[in-house]
């Protein structure tokens, strides 16, 4: 029996393949002690401050000061970018790895580095992979060891890949991957260029906000930015604070970092600062291909058959222990882009930007922006396909910029359909010019607001892009959520907004009466009370709770656990469906907690290690908080606010600002004190001061090293 085992086991690894080990030489990872100069400096919450001579050293110094706060994170990044997360993750990272050769990402980024990215961006790129480096040659991992070194080209392909999953690329290619056609196939033409209700029912991302206040609007004439994005709580878009500051050209920034991104996304310098938000109009367009009944590989266009581009993509795929097996799948391009082959057809995909790999450049270009008239010029490069901007500057001026590379499409299509591949009329190359966009630069009103939600109320009326004067085909959101309600309630009826005020707005607690949550709760008590004692009971909480989401509110679980399943799911809002929705919450409270008025705070948590906190705030509130459902029923938090930035400009120009993190600096290091040592601060909605003074920083430090000292 023993033989036979090790014959088995023999064979199958000549049929499948084994991983063989590779090791890298290490020594060469390390680059010589006088390339870089650059210093961390840790403050009291260990937030990495990187000082550096030049850019390039500031990179480099993030990269190593990062790596060593979320290494398993740049782990799977790193893979995930070299199209290799199959090797650790096994079929579970095989869709990834196949998706980052469908899409040509190290292809175009290759064939493009050189003429699309400045030297200076190169320079800035490849410094951070060389932090990178560093620090897996001191720590080495031998699942990494595969895809090192890694290079500049290798953190451009990350932005190249990820980007267009922010505007609904994975929606669209799951839909494709589903056993069955699920999209309508639009007409050849159509009598109406107007696009057709119920694209904008799509479920927008988890949420972000941002607002700004100008001089006019404050008693004190200061200026107000608040840089408030939501997301995931852990993993590849989990915000990271850092501050970068260079010599060589200014560049004083501290905001909000991802992994393998080797600038700040968003905050502010002592100039101005911006946030993002994720906007979801409609880039991408599926086509259905026309083929060729005797050459599988020959699509028709233009009364033409034309070849598809066929390759392979190759995937190392773990199954256990050091034993993987090869996986190959065809990889097809079209004049419209990559193409993927299904039981229900041959389908092209086309999304805005999939021939820029120039992101990294504009975010640059934007953190070294010192007015707006820089930060605008940034801007009109529209090397971002999509997100939000609010923007603040010690100038007073504010705005809001729906940034999006809209595509020009030909009038006739249901755009929003699947649409025909056999004709160049769908085939758009062409964007609408950023300075035509919806946008609202310094408001008569003093204020703007964005949640997530349509740019046409984005200040007080008459200070609002018009819905008519833009094409319907572009998709733009036409919809509110609460918290867009909520914040627009808030700030028009504010005329002058204090600093005090404009952090207790950014964490208002309650669901505007025009939400959709108070919609749920409208429709059944306009009826008639159930007899059943639970349901009748349940019935007394809706009317008693005040739409608040404090800690200590005994009426906010049970609606917000009875109905937001309800919005989130897009059901229809009948009284059959709420009542079934409200008997299951009823039910659930009565298991788990033996009573249905249950203080909110006992159900929303933070749980980080042995932390354990109430939160307030919700799904869709200002201070958005959004949990999973444990089998205690509490709800463990996972999303929402998370990094929050509030920046004020004095009148003298002067900055000042706060910020939190939902957990530390170091959330992936669980002996570390910065592990979860801002949590409390989080769940009381209070915030840390930040500051851009080298001075200030170097007096207040904890440790102070350079990459590869100990400390």
């Amino acid at each position: 029996m023993y033989r036979f085992v090790v014959s088995c086991l023999a064979l199958s690894v000549l049929l499948i393949g084994c991983t063989p080990p590779w090791e890298p030489d290490r020594s060469t990872l390390i680059p010589p002690a006088d390339r870089y100069d650059v210093e961390i400096v840790r403050d009291e919450w260990g937030v990495p401050h990187i000082f550096g001579k030049t850019d390039p050293d500031v990179a480099y110094g993030l990269a190593f000061a990062h790596c060593e706060d979320d290494t398993p994170t740049f782990k799977e990044l790193l893979l995930m970018n070299r199209g290799r997360l199959a090797t650790v993750q096994g079929v579970d990272g095989a869709p990834i790895d196949y998706m980052v050769q469908l899409f040509k990402c190290r292809e175009r980024v290759a064939a493009q580095y050189e003429s699309d990215l400045t030297p200076e961006t190169r320079a800035l790129c490849e410094a951070y992979a060389e932090g990178v480096n560093h620090y897996f040659a001191l720590n080495p991992d031998p699942e990494v060891d595969a895809v090192l070194p890694v290079r500049g080209q290798d953190i451009v392909a990350g932005f190249v890949f990820k980007s267009p999953f922010f505007f609904g690329l994975d929606g669209k290619i799951q839909q494709l991957m589903k056993e069955e056609r699920t999209m309508e196939v639009s007409a050849e033409k159509v009598a109406s260029s107007e696009n057709t209700a119920g694209w904008f029912s799509r479920g927008l991302p988890i949420g972000s906000n941002t607002f700004a206040v100008a001089p006019k609007r404050t008693p004190d004439g200061k200026t107000h930015l608040a840089i408030n994005s939501h997301q995931p709580w852990t993993g590849p878009v989990a915000w990271y604070e850092a501050h970068l500051q260079s010599e060589e050209s200014g560049w004083n920034m501290v905001g909000g970092v991802f992994p393998g991104v080797p600038l700040v996304l968003h905050g502010h310098n002592e100039n101005l600062g911006w946030a993002h938000t994720v906007n979801s109009p409609d880039l991408v367009d599926i086509y259905l291909l026309e083929m060729n009944p005797d050459n599988e590989n020959q699509y028709k266009y233009d009364g033409e058959w034309l070849d598809l581009e066929v390759g392979e993509a190759e995937m190392l795929v773990k199954l256990w222990g050091p034993i993987s097996f090869n996986k190959k799948m065809e990889v097809l391009w079209s004049v419209h882009g990559p193409v993927l082959r299904r039981p229900h057809g041959v389908y092209a995909i086309r999304y805005a930007g999939q021939d820029d790999i120039g992101q990294v450049e504009q975010w640059y270009q934007m953190n070294l922006a010192s007015n707006m008239e820089e930060f605008m010029t940034a801007m009109r490069t529209q090397r971002l396909a999509s997100f939000n901007v609010g923007y603040g500057d010690k100038d007073g001026n504010i705005g809001y910029i729906y940034n999006a590379r809209l595509p020009m499409r030909t009038a006739g299509y249901e755009w929003e359909k699947i649409l025909p591949g056999n004709t160049s009329e769908t085939l758009w190359d062409s964007y609408l010019p950023f300075d035509e966009l919806p946008m609202v630069i310094n408001p008569s009103s003093g204020f703007v607001v964005n949640c997530n939600g349509t740019p046409y109320i984005t200040s007080a009326p008459g200070n609002n892009p018009r819905e008519e004067d833009f094409d319907p085909n572009f998709g733009i959101e036409t919809d509110m959520k609460n918290r867009g309600l909520r914040a627009m309630e808030l700030f028009s009826a504010d005329t002058k907004i204090t600093e005090e005020e404009f952090y207790a707005y950014k964490y208002d607690l309650y669901y505007s009466k025009d939400s959709e949550i108070a919609e749920c709760i409208r429709i059944l008590l306009e009826g008639d009370t159930p007899e059943e004692p639970l349901l009748k009971e349940a019935f007394a909480v809706l009317e008693a709770w005040d739409l608040k989401t404090d800690k200590e509110n005994v009426n906010a679980a049970l609606p917000i656990n009875a109905f937001e399943p309800v919005v989130r799911q897009k059901k229809e809002k009948t009284v059959e469906n709420l009542q079934a929705a409200l008997q299951k919450a009823a039910e659930d409270h009565m298991k788990h907690f033996g009573k249905l008025q249950v203080p909110w705070g006992e159900v929303n948590r933070l749980v980080r290690g042995e932390t354990d906190l109430a939160l307030g705030g919700g799904p869709d509130i200002l201070h958005a908080i959004y949990g999973t459902v444990q089998e205690d029923g509490r709800r463990h938090g996972v999303a929402g606010d998370c990094y929050v930035l509030m920046a004020t400009w004095e009148p003298d120009g002067s900055v000042r600002s706060k910020s939190i993190h939902q957990f530390g600096s170091a959330s992936m290091v669980e002996d570390s004190k910065h592990y979860a040592d801002q949590a409390g601060l989080f769940a009381a909605t209070d915030l840390k001061p930040v500051t851009l003074d080298r001075e200030a920083i170097l007096a207040g430090a904890q440790v102070r090293y350079r990459p590869g000292e100990s400390y």
